[in-house]
């Protein structure tokens, strides 16, 4: 009788156990890991650029082909005082006007900033770059000629192009813009083989335009709207000089095609997203 309880009570402990073991909540077995976070995009993921060419040259970018009533307002923003025939005047940049009219427009933009200017203007330039309003890019540090002959522009030595385009970059993350864009606009707008060549190992696309806001010295408002209104197709790149003479004048054309533009149907955006729909190709 006493061997029987014995054996009982052994049988009752090991089915404890084993009922402990498949209760619910008391498991042992580790829960399953739940999948990590994805990762925050990378800088490059939120910065199109264009592939470059077979050979390597830095590719440009003039406008996108695209259907879609879409265009990129831009805006060189340098100081070409004592820079040659063009520094005659004592060149100057008027950007609270501009600012303030692409502000209170709610007009996204992209800025194409010297170096130079941002060693100068760091608030200004740190207002613009922290602004989720606007991008900013690379338009060379000390706004010479990239390329021989270029509207009176100072001509750069062939050796020092590179430095100087990497030197502006240096100079507009120094003044607080976080992540300027990998975008350069060559002084002038003026390049050659050798110039593509040179900064291609920036990873830059190069970005021109296929319109302009009237000349880098246009004093004549209503001509310049002109231009650009008759100008602007789909995937346009719409450069508004903001130097010298052209300096007023560049706050007037926005005032007067924004609201015309979008009654036609255009959509503003920045030269990335334009970029970011060539799929890579200029």
């Amino acid at each position: 009788m006493i061997l029987l309880v014995r054996r009982i009570a052994t049988l009752c402990v090991i089915g404890a156990a084993l009922a402990a073991c498949g209760a619910p909540g008391t498991s042992r077995r580790p829960a399953p890991l739940s999948a990590p976070p994805p990762a925050p995009p990378s800088s490059a993921a939120r910065q199109p650029a264009l592939a470059p060419g077979p050979e390597g040259p830095t590719p440009v970018f003039t406008r996108a082909a695209t259907r879609e009533k879409v265009v990129a307002l831009t805006f060189d923003v340098d100081r070409d005082a004592n820079e040659g025939p063009r520094g005659a005047a004592g060149g100057h940049v008027d950007i609270p006007g501009l600012i303030e009219a692409l502000r209170s427009l709610k007009v996204p933009a992209t800025v194409f900033m010297t170096g130079r200017w941002a060693d100068e203007n760091p608030r200004e330039a740190r207002a613009i770059g922290r602004d989720p309003l606007f991008e900013v890019a690379n338009h060379s540090y000390s706004h010479s000629s990239f390329a021989g002959h270029c509207h009176g522009l100072p001509v750069l030595p062939a050796e020092k192009i590179r430095s100087d385009a990497e030197r502006a970059f240096t100079a507009i993350r120094k003044a607080g813009v976080p992540r300027p864009m990998p975008y350069f606009r060559f002084p002038g707008g003026c390049y050659d083989d050798r110039a593509l060549r040179a900064i291609a190992s920036l990873g830059v696309t190069a970005v021109q335009w296929d319109v302009a806001a009237g000349a880098a010295s246009a004093t004549d408002a209503d001509a310049a709207v002109r231009q650009v209104l008759d100008g602007v197709r789909p995937g346009s790149v719409v450069v508004v000089h903001r130097t010298g003479s052209a300096a007023p004048v560049g706050e007037q054309v926005i005032r007067a095609v924004v609201p015309e533009l979008r009654g036609q149907g255009y959509r503003f955006v920045k030269v990335s997203e334009l970029i970011g729909a060539s799929g890579g190709r200029s």
